[in-house]
């Protein structure tokens, strides 16, 4: 077991075995806790475990990994209701598509099911924590909790904070974040955040370049790896965070903050399309089968 596990939650819940859900699973079981995924139906719940386990054995494979896979993954349960979360969850982290009143439905929930002590986290990277803090009936033990694709390869975890949040609950979930090997920043509630913000701005503008013809993708990657020491240019990020991501959250802070936002065309065509990036295979770039079956 981790040294750091005295450090996490005992037992966390995380809602939503996605990409994003499935990586944010592994960091906690791999610290030492305790983890409850629940998803809405059992085949979801199988492929969120599925997830989770190649993700043990990739980092078992790498060598970052003390214990066997199978050790760690048994301390994963999967439930397909919410209402089936554990009482005694320190921290329940909702990880569900980037919809308000799907994210609402689910922190209510499970504010229904925890008991009074436990943190709800969002891992929202756009929608606005204090409107979700809104709906809640303890709107101080929530915050959001922005982690980053790959989550167990990344090291940076985005806190946004909003006005009720209270101190002791920034402190504690800054505490786990450390315990898990990365790095936190702490963001008050505002459009985009701090990285959405600024990462948005970048690839809608990489995107205008493409659809311009100013240069192509690989070669405007290339510009900002080389030439601004960025590890890994701004499509090749669209691709991997997903170009249908990209655009809801470019159409939010349009919503929010101006045109200057607006998604090019060529964005809106690629997603309707279905060329969304590594998970379905292509996007600005092409991804091979093994790159694209990861996801």
């Amino acid at each position: 077991m981790s040294t750091t596990a005295r450090a996490v939650p005992a037992t966390v819940a995380v809602v939503g075995g996605g990409t994003m859900g499935a990586g944010i699973v592994q960091q906690f079981l791999t610290a030492g806790a305790d983890v409850v995924l629940a998803e809405a139906t059992e085949e979801a719940a199988r492929s969120g475990r599925a997830r989770v386990a190649a993700g043990l054995d990739g980092a078992r494979e790498r060598g970052k990994l003390d214990e066997a896979p199978s050790q760690v993954l048994a301390r994963l349960r999967t439930v397909t209701d919410i209402a089936d979360l554990p009482a005694d969850a320190g921290l329940v982290v909702e990880a569900v598509p980037e919809r308000p009143e799907l994210k609402i439905a689910v922190l209510t929930a499970a504010e229904r099911v925890v008991g009074a002590g436990a943190v709800l986290a969002s891992n929202t990277s756009s929608l606005s924590v204090t409107d979700l803090a809104a709906a809640l009936t303890r709107p101080e033990r929530f915050l959001g909790t922005h982690f980053f694709n790959p989550v167990p390869a990344s090291k940076l975890v985005e806190i946004v904070t909003a006005p009720q949040t209270a101190p002791d609950v920034l402190a504690s979930v800054r505490g786990w974040v450390t315990a898990l090997g990365k790095t936190e920043i702490v963001v008050r509630d505002a459009p985009g955040f701090a990285t959405s913000r600024l990462g948005v701005t970048l690839g809608l503008e990489a995107i205008r370049m493409v659809e311009e013809g100013v240069a192509s993708p690989a070669d405007i990657d290339t510009a900002m790896e080389l030439g601004y020491r960025h590890p890994m240019g701004p499509l090749r990020l669209t691709d991997l965070v997903g170009l249908d991501v990209r655009l809801a959250i470019a159409e939010h802070l349009a919503a929010e903050l101006g045109d200057r936002f607006a998604p090019p065309e060529l964005l809106r065509r690629m997603v309707a399309e279905g060329r969304l990036g590594r998970k379905t295979g292509q996007g600005f770039h092409t991804w091979d089968e093994g790159e694209h079956k990861r996801e």
